[in-house]
């Protein structure tokens, strides 16, 4: 089984990913989208959504990265994603499942799955634009406002020359909502496809990885929210590992936290730091505490303070437990 590393707007930036492939082995990461609008955009804006690109396009890791590209110009996606290749990208993704309201209002994202000949246009001027044995990769959902036109969709994708295909399994009216992944609808476009489907939606943990292996027939699966509800998903999905402890998770935090809050970037640590306890607090309740203390805060030293004197207290937690065990 491939794994990949999703993107995620606002939270999986390149210090996140560095962190997550250390200790998860993902086979790929995809950056978070670049929004194209009517311009070649300078090499500055990639490097610094993408600062792999200044390392052959990996990871500390070793693990590549492929930047992802949102927009509805065929001639200014192309021409981004010939440049993207020329950086050094790992090829270069496209997004058709965003289902942001502001996204959608400006024609990008999901709003293609309602035009899948425009998404077809935009595809196969990104294919034609970038050299071959660069891969192309697409990511869909099944539809717009329901499920009923996902065969035009990927086929449209498919049609225009892509290499792959990553799709999430719900609509975007679905948007997240628990119980709506249709991963049976995935298993059907696996079969009616040439190229390459890589499942996506609901993948918490190595039983639900299987399954949805099971159903979609997809050799490669994509996590997102999961990757931060459990940040070493990817080890617990390929090697079995257990789920990260809450004393590790807070090491995990104090490390993103020193190394966030340096320079420009600790501008948005507050926001980016919140963000993730969001997604912690599926896994572990303990973190909701936490959330409570610093969620009206903005000030980046007292939010670290509080989450280095939280991994303090549960140091020693731990080892009156150690300490408890050896007497019994």
């Amino acid at each position: 089984m491939k794994l990949v590393l999703g993107p995620m707007e606002g939270v999986l930036d390149a210090l996140m990913r560095q962190m997550l492939t250390e200790i998860n082995g993902y086979d790929l990461c995809v950056t978070e989208f670049v929004r194209i609008v009517d311009a070649l955009l300078p090499p500055r804006v990639y490097h610094r959504m993408c600062p792999e690109l200044e390392a052959g396009g990996k990871t500390a890791s070793g693990t590549p990265v492929r930047v992802q590209l949102l927009g509805q110009s065929p001639q200014y996606m192309a021409e981004n994603a010939a440049q993207v290749i020329e950086l050094g990208s790992a090829g270069v993704d496209i997004n058709f499942g965003c289902p942001s309201k502001t996204v959608n209002g400006s024609k990008g994202g999901a709003a293609l799955l309602k035009e899948p000949e425009l998404l077809f246009q935009v595809v196969k001027a990104v294919r034609n634009a970038v050299p071959a044995g660069n891969v192309v990769s697409a990511k869909v959902r099944l539809g717009f406002d329901d499920c009923s036109s996902y065969r035009e969709i990927v086929d449209a994708v498919q049609l225009a020359g892509a290499d792959e295909i990553v799709v999430h399994g719900r609509s975007k009216a679905d948007a997240y909502k628990p119980g709506t992944v249709r991963w049976d609808l995935i298993g059907d476009i696996t079969q009616r496809l040439r190229i390459p489907v890589t499942a996506n939606g609901d993948i918490w943990n190595q039983e639900d990885a299987l399954r949805c292996q099971a159903m979609t027939g997809c050799d490669t699966l994509m996590v997102c929210r999961g990757a931060l509800n459990v940040p070493n998903l990817g080890a617990h999905i390929k090697r079995g590992e257990a789920m990260m402890s809450w004393h590790a998770v807070l090491a995990l935090l104090v490390r993103y936290s020193e190394f966030e809050i340096r320079g420009d970037k600790g501008l948005y640590y507050a926001n980016r730091v919140k963000q993730w306890f969001r997604y912690l607090q599926v896994q572990y309740p303990q973190s909701n505490v936490l959330f409570t203390e610093i969620r009206q805060l903005k000030d980046k030293n007292q939010i670290l303070n509080i989450i280095v004197a939280a991994l303090e207290a549960e140091e020693k937690r731990v080892a009156r437990v150690g300490e408890n065990l050896v007497l019994a």
